[in-house]
């Protein structure tokens, strides 16, 4: 009887190509052998689909697929457009389905559920495609103390995001992401430190899975959490964070809360600032990265659960083989 064949997408038509080629690798050079066959399924920047170094075309590779652990991130990765086609061809797949996926990369979407839920978030001015960006741009120095925190509505992995204070940095910044992404979020910058918790699913007998909060601290040299230093390994990242019990506490709940509200499936990652005000939900990541760099494997890692053993489990659950 042949095992468990399973593929692996990597790379994408994203600006998060690159980090899916990571993330792509360390799935394929983790993945239990002796459990699944793995089929390591390339989609270059046009979006045209590889497999044995060979274009082909999802029509001809899905059907042999027991599932898909998908390790895009970005665009058409994490906004239910691989889902979509995935669910069109039924093979079962990890992370969340395609409507969730659609919700929980619109930022907007995603802070308005947090709000309903009574969590703290970053105010925020939505720029739309038709708006005026000018009178936008005077009307948020008129609301917001500077610096602001302006970026994509709809990208990951602090792609696009700027700290920028002043009528005209201001202006240029929204200007520039308009031409490039159609819609730009404006934020106001909330001064704290940064945190993130995962969750897993009916992992350890649990039906969600609290998995430590990570305490993120960037170099001097950075305003923040941004792409630079999320990659080049001069951010300090402590885990289990050190925060106050009831923080961690707190962090961990609003993690699950997320996690549930936007009705996520297998695992995700939500991001916090905690601050003497209060812990700010800033976003929820329905597919966070899994290379040696990222936050969720050292999470795993500082409570005993092994790589290898992670991926086993979300495999299981894209296969309905994992009860509580």
């Amino acid at each position: 009887m042949r095992g468990t064949i399973v593929g692996v997408l990597r790379g994408g038509p994203s600006s998060e190509h690159d980090v899916s080629l990571a993330t792509g690798h360390a799935i394929l050079t983790n993945l239990p052998q002796d459990r699944y066959t793995a089929r390591d399924i390339y989609i270059d920047r046009q979006g045209t689909w590889h497999e044995w170094g060979a274009p082909t075309t999802p029509e001809r590779v899905l059907p042999s697929l027991d599932s898909v652990i998908i390790g895009l991130h970005g665009e058409y990765g994490e906004d239910g457009n691989v889902q979509r086609l995935l669910e069109r061809h039924g093979v079962p797949y990890t992370g969340a389905d395609s409507f969730a996926s659609s919700v929980a990369m619109h930022k907007v979407l995603t802070k308005e559920k947090a709000k309903e839920h009574g969590l703290l978030t970053p105010k925020y001015y939505f720029i739309e495609p038709e708006t005026d960006i000018e009178a936008a741009a005077r009307d948020i120095i008129r609301k917001f103390h500077q610096p602001v925190i302006v970026k994509p509505v709809a990208l990951g992995s602090s792609v696009g995001v700027s700290v920028v204070g002043g009528y005209q940095p201001v202006f240029e910044a929204i200007r520039t992401l308009m031409a490039a992404c159609g819609a730009v979020l404006v934020e106001e910058y909330i001064r704290g430190r940064e945190a993130t918790a995962g969750v897993v699913e009916r992992m350890r007998g649990e039906g969600l899975y609290r998995l430590p909060p990570v305490e993120i601290v960037p170099p001097p040299h950075a305003a923040f959490f941004d792409r630079e230093v999320k990659y080049d390994g001069s951010t300090l990242e402590i885990v289990p964070g050190r925060f106050s019990k009831s923080e961690s506490d707190e962090l961990m709940r609003q993690a699950s809360l997320m996690h549930e509200a936007l009705g996520l499936r297998h695992y995700s990652r939500s991001d916090f600032m905690v601050t003497p005000r209060g812990i700010y939900f800033l976003e929820t990541n329905t597919l966070p990265g899994l290379t040696s760099e990222s936050l969720l494997p050292k999470s795993l890692a500082a409570v005993g659960v092994k790589f290898p053993d992670f991926l086993s489990h979300i495999v299981e659950l894209s296969l309905g083989r994992v009860s509580v």
